[in-house]
């Protein structure tokens, strides 16, 4: 009997997924484990493995389809031995009722443009719907076509379109990707639907760069390949101020306040195609050097693409770091569903003033943005408060 292949479910949230590209061709022998297609979910492009051996009978969806529903078929297989005359192919859908015919009305022919003086003004179809489209009056156009006929190069010469308005401006499409369009109605609903409130605080982190300067130098003489990046500080810090205050690691719902056993933190990727959240598993338990060799590998997975579904699922907090680009700072949109995310900026050296005296500091902002259904001000405060302790004696995180 043949076998169907279903479009998987790859998350608990995917409802349909994008075939990218078949592996195995019609007629091909496969074997268990093999795989036979990339499907595009909206977090990575996950491979296809066959559950059974046999020949690949019949291909029903071709490369590049999108919006194909889980748990359809996709393909046929045939298991060994078996004739062509077995195949169960899913029966076609019922052919949709023809639409009638719409006939369409009938156009107005252009009015003929014309001077002033009544007398008629020559011009091509094109440079006329290029002028209606610019909004340009053609009694102020010089036509250099054959007998004074206006032609395109006369309107593209024209004052009006040669400052930006010609209708002719060159741009190229670039068809959504699946995780392009998740993330546009992801985060659209969020900012919405999720009531954002914004607190920031600046940590002065002189004393954790010189800190990381002897870890990092430490390491490199030993035998443990790590380099511990700000960032790497931040996780530790964010993850032990949500074990002080667990409140913050919680997430809406219509019926209840989620509040989440386990600490994980999701880290933003910028990858090609779009921002990844990788989760970094029960973080407050791990050390410096840990975070900074798995956050590394879980980017370098996630830029790739080849992220598995449980290292992008879940997470009670997120964390976004836009200081290696230069950006003072900034505030980002809750990561649902989540409560909370915090935007980090770059360490620059600014004025500060302590007991009366001006001095140069490292200072680092970093913006909580807060779902103010979940977290209220007071308690975020007081998060944000002992995250910035961690930041500015990092020789307690050590403990």
């Amino acid at each position: 009997m043949s076998v169907q292949i279903m479009m998987p479910a790859l998350s608990p949230t995917m409802t349909e997924g994008k075939l990218s590209k078949w592996i195995k061709k019609e007629g091909e022998a496969i074997e268990s484990g093999d795989v036979i297609a990339e499907i595009e979910t909206d977090k990575a492009t996950m491979e296809l493995e066959a559950a059974d051996d046999g020949v690949l009978a019949r291909i029903l969806v071709a490369e590049g389809a999108e919006g194909v529903p889980v748990n359809s078929v996709i393909a046929v297989l045939l298991e060994e031995g078996e004739d062509a005359a077995n195949l169960d192919v899913p029966a076609s859908p019922p052919p949709q009722a023809q639409a009638p015919e719409i006939k369409p009305e009938p156009t107005q022919k252009p009015k003929t443009p014309t001077f002033s003086n009544g007398q008629r003004i020559f011009i091509s179809p094109l440079a006329r719907r290029m002028a209606e489209q610019g909004g340009l009056d053609l009694k102020a156009v010089r036509g250099t076509g054959p007998k004074g006929r206006i032609v395109k190069r006369d309107i593209k010469a024209s004052p009006k379109t040669s400052h930006g308005a010609s209708p002719e401006a060159a741009y190229t499409e670039v068809p959504h990707t699946t995780m392009r369009k998740v993330i546009a109605q992801r985060l659209s609903e969020a900012k919405r639907d999720i009531p954002h409130y914004y607190l920031s605080v600046d940590c002065k982190i002189d004393c954790l760069l010189e800190t990381r300067k002897k870890l990092n130098a430490k390491a490199s003489e030993g035998k443990g390949a790590y380099k511990i990046s700000v960032n790497d500080f931040v996780v530790r810090a964010v993850a032990l101020a949500l074990k002080q205050y667990p409140a913050v690691n919680a997430s809406w719902s219509d019926e209840a306040v989620r509040h989440y056993n386990d600490i994980d933190i999701s880290v933003a990727v910028a990858a090609p195609g779009g921002l990844v959240t990788p989760v970094v598993r029960q973080a407050d338990a791990k050390g410096l050097g840990a975070l900074s060799r798995e956050i590394k590998a879980l980017a370098e997975r996630a830029r790739e693409g080849k992220l598995a579904p449980e290292e992008y699922q879940g997470g009670g907090f997120t964390i976004s770091n836009l200081g290696m680009y230069g950006v003072k700072e900034f505030a980002a949109i809750i990561n649902p569903p989540q409560s909370c995310i915090l935007a980090v900026g770059a360490g620059e050296q600014r004025p500060v003033a302590e007991n009366g005296e001006l001095s140069v500091a490292t200072v680092m902002t970093c913006t909580l943005s807060v779902d103010h259904r979940t977290v209220d001000g007071a308690l975020a405060a007081q998060f944000l408060s002992v995250f910035k302790g961690f930041m500015e004696e990092p020789l307690t995180m050590l403990l």
